[in-house]
Parts: structure tokens; sequence; C-alpha cells
């Protein structure tokens, strides 16, 4: 998957607004999935492509995994651009 067809997904959209707009949170897929409203199964999939991307990190421990956003100050500002597009 690339940046620009994880952008043309809702799910994956809706994901990336919600950690653009928590930059500083860490949450799982079942926290995320409340969050934004969608399937956990679905969440945790885009969480993963979106790990792929590296537009979030995954923290792993032995029985949960949480994400988290990105740091990168030059790829946040692409993704804003990205995120005012429509989809």
């Amino acid at each position: 998957m690339d940046i620009n067809k994880a952008f043309r997904s809702k799910i994956h959209r809706k994901i990336i607004a919600f950690f653009h707009e928590n930059q500083a949170s860490i949450d799982t897929p079942r926290g995320v999935a409340t969050w934004i409203g969608e399937d956990r199964a679905k969440v945790k999939s885009g969480l993963e492509d979106l790990v792929g991307l590296k537009i979030l990190v995954a923290h792993r421990a032995s029985s949960i995994t949480g994400y988290s956003y990105t740091r990168d100050e030059k790829f946040i500002l692409k993704i804003a651009k990205l995120l005012e597009k429509p989809s």
C-alpha cells in the first residue's frame, strides 16, 4: 500500500486523522476502534498497514500492541496537507 492509497481508504484516513489530532497518544486497536467508530479487526489491519508506511509506530509487548504517531516533522506536515484534501 502506498500513502496516497491509504488516504483514499476511509478507515485508514480516519485512523490517520485520529493520530494527527492526538499526536501524543499511544492506543490499542480496541481503543482506536472505539474512538473512530469502526470494527476492531479492520482497525487492527489498518494500523499495521500504517506502521508499514511509517505513519505509525508499533509498540509491541508480550500481550498487547500500542500504536503512536510518527515523530518525523516533515512527514507530519505532508500528512497534514493530505488530510486537507477531500477524500
